[in-house]
């Protein structure tokens, strides 16, 4: 987990988000145990009441189990319920901020994948001929938006 807190957020909703994060990206699997609240809170210096709020959220969606005595650990079938829930927010949420700015600056699909390599159209060829569009055979300058 990060040692850094947001502002911007309650600290236990961040506490549940790190958890999510750990089970989405294979730290935590079905069946691991979380780390306990004790030392959550010691490591960063919250409030065990906070730490637990944080897990308790992840118990109330049934993707935490809690064992008396035990601790709290991750149920079966956890990571597809995260999975399936993140996906909807970031297609209902998040996707169409994305889509709106893609549109406003008039990318298209092989500049957003050149992007994503780490490496622009432009810095890997600024002396290259202006580009055609995948639809037409009228030359594109880079950087420039279509017309549609």
């Amino acid at each position: 987990m990060d040692h850094e807190w947001n502002d911007s957020q309650p600290i236990y909703r961040q506490v549940r988000e790190r958890v999510v994060a750990m089970v989405l990206d294979g730290v935590l699997k079905e069946g691991d145990p979380l780390p306990s609240v004790r030392n959550v809170a010691a490591e960063y210096r919250v409030n065990p009441l906070t730490v637990l709020k944080g897990y308790q959220q992840l118990v109330d969606e049934g993707l935490v189990e809690s064992r008396r005595g035990r601790g709290m650990f991750v149920n079966a079938g956890a990571r597809n319920l995260l999975l399936e829930a993140e996906r909807r927010r970031f297609l209902g949420e998040e996707w169409p901020r994305i889509q709106a700015t893609i549109q406003r600056l008039g990318l298209n699909a092989e500049e957003l994948l050149d992007g994503a390599g780490g490496r622009s159209s432009l810095e890997a060829a600024p002396d290259a001929a202006p580009s055609k569009t995948a639809d037409s055979d009228t030359p594109r300058t880079p950087g420039t938006k279509e017309e549609r």
